[in-house]
C-alpha cells in the first residue's frame, strides 16, 4: 500500500539524493577521513542485526554515539586494524521518505554491500536497510542517527569497514 505523499521541495529531494550517493561513494573509495563529515557532532551510528532491532534488543555489532567516535573508528581502520585487503561496493535503493518537517527528514533505504578480496570472487557481504534522520545544518545535510540493519545474523567476515 503506497504511503501518503509527504511534501518536500525538489531542491531538498535532490540534495538528499546526492547525500546518499556521496556517502556510498565515500565509503567505497576508502577515503575514510571524509566519512565522519556526513554526520552531526552528536550523531548515532549503529550496525545491528535485524533480529535484535525488531525485538528491541540493544546489542549492536558496531555502535557509536558521536562524530568523535567515528573519527576514532577511522583511526582504527587506517592505523591499527590488520586484515586482508578487500574492496566493498554499495548499491543503495531509492530512499523512501517516511516523515518530513522543517529541516528534518526520516528516510529508509535498502542496501546491498558487495565484498571483493583481491584473489577471490565477489560476494554479497550485507543486505539490509538504513533508518536515517537527516538534518539541515550550517555545513549542509547530515545524518543524525543512522542505523544500518542487516538481514543475516551471521556476517561472513569481521567488520572492518563501515556500511
Amino acid at each position: 500500500m503506497p504511503s501518503t505523499p509527504i511534501a518536500t521541495s525538489f531542491e531538498d529531494w535532490l540534495a538528499l539524493s546526492q547525500l546518499y550517493a556521496d556517502y556510498a561513494s565515500a565509503v567505497d573509495s576508502g577515503n575514510w577521513d571524509i566519512w565522519p563529515e556526513f554526520f552531526t557532532d552528536d550523531c548515532i551510528y549503529r550496525l545491528q542485526p535485524r533480529e535484535n532491532h525488531e525485538r528491541g534488543f540493544p546489542l549492536a555489532t558496531l555502535s557509536f554515539s558521536s562524530k568523535s567516535m567515528l573519527k576514532d573508528r577511522v583511526y582504527g581502520i587506517k592505523e591499527t586494524l590488520f586484515h586482508d585487503p578487500y574492496y566493498q561496493h554499495h548499491i543503495v535503493g531509492m530512499p523512501v521518505l517516511r516523515e518530513a518537517t522543517e529541516g528534518r527528514w526520516r528516510y529508509e533505504a535498502n542496501y546491498a554491500v558487495f565484498h571483493t578480496k583481491l584473489s577471490d570472487a565477489t560476494t554479497v557481504f550485507y543486505l539490509g536497510r538504513s533508518l536515517d534522520l537527516v538534518v539541515r545544518t550550517p555545513a549542509g545535510l547530515k545524518f543524525a542517527p543512522r542505523e544500518c540493519i542487516y538481514d543475516s545474523e551471521m556476517i561472513p567476515n569481521s567488520i572492518i569497514y563501515t556500511i
